[in-house]
């Protein structure tokens, strides 16, 4: 299956086009996957049969409904209209900043310069959270452009609108690969016609295969040479999408034809994609005579275009782990991890794996084993380096490469083979990276670690003593840290640097500190008296730390008496309601429920006593 959608700036001027930008990929997912797409208009008629209005609607909505057992991986809010953009807008009544800002420009003639703009953002977790259901967009402001630059209602093209698409998993799926890529290109009356191939598609069955768009400025009314192909046919939708009207107002999804001023259609291609293509040739077309005669074209600003295409391959990449070299010793050896995770197949064994220096071969292994979709395979080689190559250089690893720069096996990417790693041989020994400390969060991303704990990760007979560093330059300078068993971390993650000494030389190691959110503890009790001891509900581990929670706590009536979050704790007081606000509750047992809003917890219930 493959699938392509393109978010489209359609207006009905000639225009000259001023910036744009080349549309690239942004995001590929591999897996079970599918997409769907909601959106909705913000125009409250088609602009080019009513120039009655020259503002939007303050807000629309849309309904999601994912398929049942069906897993959001990925979540993204697009928003379009008039004037150079506004970066802010809600969804859901939560504030959503623009990730990426595109604009195209365009000489409306006696109007002048005309800009219309299209964002983006990721808004997985806000998906996650709310799951199917009705989304309200909102708080797209663009009336001071509408007003203060008359040409976008004299050409009619005051519009806004606004789209979400949803990347789930499903079990009952094919394997899939779907690609994201984002950019702004355009067409119109000077340049009519516009081809954009998609490479490192690799179609193994090309049932169900769609492609869809999402367009702007769509008018059912103008209908000029408009057409969209893919690779050489013509697509139509009949009776909703007609092959010489492609953006008229329609949403396929739901069968709307008032979708103002946009399109989010969907095709069927499965005649139009074959089992071996290893590209997709898009091409688009505007421009045609009216009834009078007169040439006139729509201008079409490409933002967007996620492909989807049943594609049962591996993707082998390699990750340099650490490597070991010894003073006066050109024997380096080399640990180091293959990686088949952004597959939709297992890699076979006896993948070949093929290490240079300045592109020469100097060392040849293998995979040992089939590596599952998402598996990994760790081993290890060690080699002499001829006495041809400097003391530093690069080395390069290259996983599926003959050692001749060719791959044996087809994978789902073919450009993500190698890794490189600076080498130095003498005098001063390169970092060895080790597996990161984790400790619980204190507060703010700080905490306290034993550092000697990363010793366990070292064969430590091999070394005399072992001295801990913030930096590198403080290995340089001979700084220590004074007490590493009981070491504070200000703000991780924080890299900590180990020199471990021998008769001969020193090697320094390397790892992270990283905190993770560790389970609150909730106390059962707690007095309010103002004696400065136990004065409040003091749940250990909580604030600072999880920064986002929601405490609610009931009376025994189930009446919520309190409502607090990480700057307001619970010291007894009432604070919902309309009666006793600010009041201190009485004597008794009351019932919490506590919100972490962190993914890897659920929200916790139970009781405290509160007592004087």
């Amino acid at each position: 299956m493959y699938r392509i959608i393109i978010a489209f700036i359609i207006l009905n001027l000639s225009s000259q086009v001023i910036t744009a930008q080349d549309i690239t990929l942004f995001q590929q997912f591999n897996g079970r996957y599918d997409y769907t797409a909601i959106g909705n208009t913000l125009n409250q008629a088609e602009n080019n049969l009513s120039q009655s209005f020259c503002s939007i609607l303050p807000s629309s909505q849309a309904n999601l409904t994912l398929p049942t057992d069906s897993t959001i991986i990925s979540a993204y809010l697009f928003w379009s209209g008039s004037g150079p953009g506004d970066t802010e807008v809600s969804l859901n009544s939560q504030s959503i900043i623009a990730a990426d800002t595109y604009n195209v420009t365009y000489n409306a003639g006696p109007d002048g310069l005309l800009t219309y703009f299209a964002s983006y953002a990721d808004v997985t977790n806000l998906v996650i959270t709310h799951g199917n259901g009705d989304y309200l967009f909102a708080d797209l402001d663009i009336s001071e452009v509408l007003t203060s630059t008359a040409g976008y209602c004299n050409n009619r093209t005051n519009y806004a609108g606004w789209s979400l698409y949803v990347i789930y998993e499903d079990s009952t799926l094919p394997l899939n690969q779907v690609n994201l890529f984002l950019g702004l290109e355009i067409i119109n009356g000077d340049v009519q016609n516009k081809t954009i191939v998609l490479e490192n598609v690799n179609v193994l069955d090309n049932e169900n295969a769609k492609i869809g768009f999402l367009a702007w400025e769509g008018d059912n009314a103008l209908n000029f040479g408009e057409s969209l192909s893919i690779n050489g046919n013509v697509l139509s939708n009949p009776p909703l999408n007609l092959a010489n009207n492609a953006f008229n107002g329609t949403n396929t999804f739901t069968n709307a034809t008032d979708f103002y001023n946009a399109d989010l259609d969907v095709y069927n291609i499965e005649n139009n994609i074959a089992i071996g293509d290893t590209e997709v040739t898009i091409n688009l077309t505007t421009g045609g005579l009216d009834n009078s005669g007169n040439f006139r074209a729509d201008l079409i600003i490409i933002n967007n275009i996620i492909t989807v295409l049943n594609s049962q391959l591996p993707d082998a990449t390699i990750q340099l782990n650490n490597y070991q070299v010894t003073c006066a010793n050109r024997m380096v050896t080399v640990n180091y991890s293959v990686f088949n995770n952004n597959s939709t197949a297992n890699l076979p064994p006896n993948t070949p794996i093929a290490f240079f220096i300045d592109g020469i071969l100097v060392a040849q292994n293998q995979t040992i084993s089939e590596i599952i979709i998402g598996g990994e395979e760790t081993n290890q080689i060690s080699f002499l380096v001829p006495d041809t190559f400097p003391d530093n250089f690069i080395l390069e690893i290259a996983v599926d490469n003959d050692g001749t720069y060719n791959g044996v096996t087809t994978e789902t990417n073919e450009v993500n083979n190698d890794t490189f790693e600076a080498i130095q041989l003498l005098p001063f020994p390169q970092t060895i990276q080790l597996n990161p400390l984790l400790a619980c969060d204190e507060g703010y991303n700080k905490s306290h670690f034993d550092l000697t704990q990363a010793l366990n990760q070292i064969d430590t007979t091999s070394y005399q003593d072992f001295n801990y560093h913030e930096t590198l330059e403080d290995i340089s300078t001979n700084t220590s840290i004074l007490n590493p068993n009981y070491y504070f971390s200000n703000s991780t993650p924080q890299s900590i640097y180990i020199t471990a000494t021998t008769d001969v030389c020193f090697d320094i190691f390397k790892f992270d500190l990283l905190t993770e959110h560790c389970p609150p503890f909730i106390p059962q009790g707690f007095s309010p008296n103002h004696d400065t001891t136990n004065d409040y509900f003091n749940i250990q581990g909580l604030y600072n730390i999880f920064e986002n929670h929601q405490l609610l706590i009931y009376n025994r009536y189930g009446t919520l008496v309190f409502k607090g979050d990480d700057n307001t704790k619970w010291f007894g007081q009432i604070n919902q309601g309309l009666n006793n606000q600010g009041k201190i509750v009485p004597v008794g047992t009351y019932f919490y429920v506590l919100h972490l809003n962190d993914p890897k917890y659920k929200s916790k219930t139970g009781w405290v006593y509160v007592n004087y």
